[in-house]
């Protein structure tokens, strides 16, 4: 008897949201990119950015202590 894998249901909701959302975009992963990106930028929250170079260096320098 094959016993059932686990499954939680936050895990299960995620994956429907997922879903959902790629089919929106026609599973196009550059479209739903763009998309956030747009959101992003009209969302009035601060993002990091961690493609700067100080960033990357501060990040990695913590990571160490």
């Amino acid at each position: 008897m094959k016993t059932k894998t686990w499954e939680s249901p936050i895990v299960l909701e995620v994956r429907k949201v997922k879903e959902r959302l790629a089919a929106k975009f026609n599973y196009d992963v550059d479209a739903m990119f763009r998309d956030l990106r747009e959101r992003q930028k009209t969302s009035g929250h601060r993002y990091i950015d961690l493609s700067k170079p100080g960033r990357k260096t501060a990040v990695k320098r913590a990571a160490r202590t």
